[in-house]
């Protein structure tokens, strides 16, 4: 029984952890000529506001590579070190993958997956489920009751 445990949790981790890789490669073959509509990447070097079509983030920091790509209808965010505003519209998906970010999420989220370590996330509504599968993260979420799962260690995800 615990083989089956320790093998969803496996699998959810590679689940969540999938989209936030492809932005981060993304990002590293991205030029800064004209990405595509539904997609942003940025490396930086000092202050910036990055935005794009359907993502639409705006991120201020020191030295990061950023990447933001819109599948469908769901969200994928890879980051280190940025300050960032998404928006989830009314129920897009959010993935988020990344390290030392501090990202406020703004409208309703249908759902919501985090990956990556020492994450500061706020997010105004979740409605169905919020997946953390990374360390030291710290999730608000303000409106909703969605099912919640901590597959990760030492992370905070609370109403508030």
């Amino acid at each position: 029984m615990r083989d089956h445990i320790t093998d969803r949790s496996s699998r959810l981790a590679a689940i969540a952890l999938a989209p936030a890789a492809a932005a981060l490669v993304l990002a590293g073959c991205s030029s800064t000529a004209n990405p595509p509509g539904g997609s942003t990447a940025t490396t930086t070097k000092s202050s910036t506001t990055t935005t794009g079509g359907a993502a639409a983030p705006t991120s201020t920091s020191g030295a990061s590579t950023t990447a933001s790509v819109q599948i469908g209808n769901t969200l994928n965010y890879g980051s280190m070190g940025t300050t960032a505003t998404l928006d989830c519209a009314n129920g897009k998906s959010l993935n988020v993958g990344g390290n030392d970010n501090t990202l406020t999420v703004t409208g309703t989220c249908a759902t919501v997956i985090i990956g990556g370590a020492n994450n500061k996330i706020t997010i105004d509504k979740i409605d169905t489920r919020i997946s953390v599968v990374g360390f030291n993260n710290t999730v608000t979420y303000k409106d909703g009751a969605p099912k919640v799962d901590n597959l990760g260690s030492g992370n905070s995800i609370n109403k508030g």
